[in-house]
């Protein structure tokens, strides 16, 4: 009886929370579910791993992240080619699990090199290197193939809605990552972190097989035209470069996604330099990344679950995107005026959450106006090998504006004309998203 009283009041909460509030309808709970848990073991695998990257560029000293980066870009140029030629020939269910159980063998590998380094108490310097690099390619290319698949199985509508809870699984993910690497580094040595990394990773990989049973139910009459097709995607492996360079709207996306990655890359070596002189040993600089990673996800989450929807369905994508360059602008103003490690850590945790709450859920949106196609292998490439291509511009613009004798207050203002172009062109892309998408309904595709 009681139960029976209760369960009006217990449907009228849940219509509240999940239909009003995070804007999800009775029949996407189970996918936004695996979802949100998909995205919450890829970015805890990441943030275990990133406050280590973090020590090790500075323990390879600023003056080499330049080089660093260099090896990144290319590394991720050679990374996106492979991708793009196994997308061509294998269909998107067969290599969608295949992509992580790559980057969880990798983990488990340098687990075992680094363990080996650390007993014998020999240098790393090298080895740390080279798990920058590695990790600066994992990072983007697990979190561009996640996005490949939500654009890839909701519909431009359920992306407006969805995809700011679902980004918030991810900073639920970061923050419980970011946590762990602070509370256990100190404890366990930081090359015992790996293996936990790699665990969480894989339960990534069962959420996948989930997702495509969603799919394979929900769309069983469609079938060959979901990620549960057997068809590859075919086409030319190169095809994410021609994409790009014959459409405006995918180089508005890549020109926010350089700007981004420029101004992200100046406040990197701003802090590695101060880091070095302020912070001493590697666990303690391990900790401090680690407890601004915890900072930055928490901000993240509150705008993804509860200000990115109503942002989006009110006033557009285009003014969901303009808050990020906003951000950049007022902190390098303040930066300028403030060149200190406090300035620096607080100005890097209010764009990055931002820049999950509100950029990266929005810029995602942009996708699902696009071809399956498009999906995969622009967006892939926008991702990867543009994004880390603006990390080396951005890292050798500061260093040749650093040997012309501009410290981090000069270089505050000499780039902040960069986040205003930025900004214009977050307007000029929600513009021309609903334009993209009405050509895209006209021509029958979506």
């Amino acid at each position: 009886m009681i139960a029976d009283m209760a369960r009006p009041v217990f449907d009228k909460l849940r219509t509240i929370l999940f239909g009003k509030v995070l804007g999800l309808e009775r029949h996407e709970y189970v996918a936004v579910a695996w979802s949100f848990a998909y995205f919450f073991c890829v970015l805890s695998s990441y943030y275990i791993l990133r406050p280590v990257r973090e020590t090790m560029a500075v323990g390879s000293g600023p003056d080499t992240i330049p080089y660093l980066f260099i090896g990144t870009f290319v590394t991720m140029i050679f990374a996106s080619s492979i991708f793009g030629w196994v997308a061509t020939r294998f269909p998107r269910r067969v290599f969608l699990p295949w992509v992580y159980l790559f980057f969880v063998v990798n983990i488990l590998i340098f687990w075992v090199v680094f363990s080996r380094a650390v007993a014998s108490d020999g240098e790393h310097v090298w080895l740390g290197r080279a798990f920058f690099v590695w990790l600066s390619v994992f990072n983007l290319f697990v979190v561009s193939v996640f996005w490949s698949f939500m654009a890839d199985i909701y519909t431009r509508e359920q992306g407006r809605r969805l995809f700011g809870v679902i980004t918030s699984g991810g900073s639920i993910g970061a923050l419980i990552g970011a946590t762990a690497t602070s509370s256990l580094v100190v404890k366990v040595g930081f090359q015992n972190l790996m293996p936990i990394s790699a665990a969480v990773l894989l339960v990534g990989v069962f959420c996948i097989g989930r997702l495509k049973e969603w799919v394979h139910q929900e769309h069983e009459d469609e079938i060959t035209e979901t990620v549960e097709s057997e068809k590859p995607l075919g086409g030319d492996p190169f095809a994410g470069i021609t994409h790009l360079f014959s459409s405006k709207y995918f180089l508005g996306i890549a020109l926010m996604s350089l700007i981004a990655s420029l101004l992200g890359t100046a406040l990197y070596m701003f802090r590695a330099e101060l880091v070095e002189t302020a912070i001493l040993t590697s666990d303690a600089r391990t900790q401090f990344f680690s407890n601004m990673n915890v900072a930055q996800n928490a901000l993240a989450l509150v705008a993804q679950m509860f200000l990115v929807k109503q942002v989006v369905t009110r006033f557009g994508i285009g003014r969901s995107l303009f808050l990020f360059p906003l951000a950049s602008i007022i902190g390098f103003a303040v930066l300028a005026m403030e060149p200190t490690l406090m300035a620096v850590a607080t100005l890097d945790v209010v764009r990055r959450g931002l820049g999950f709450g509100f950029a990266k859920p929005s810029t995602d949106m942009l996708y699902s106006v696009v071809t399956p196609e498009e999906k995969y292998k622009t967006k892939n490439f926008i991702d990867t090998a543009i994004y880390r291509g603006g990390d080396v511009v951005g890292t050798w613009t500061v260093k040749l504006m650093s040997t012309l004798g501009l410290g981090i207050a000069g270089i505050s203002i000499a780039i902040l004309p960069f986040a205003v172009v930025s900004a214009v062109v977050a307007l000029w892309l929600g513009r021309d998203y609903r334009r993209q998408a009405l050509a895209l309904r006209q021509s029958g595709i979506v």
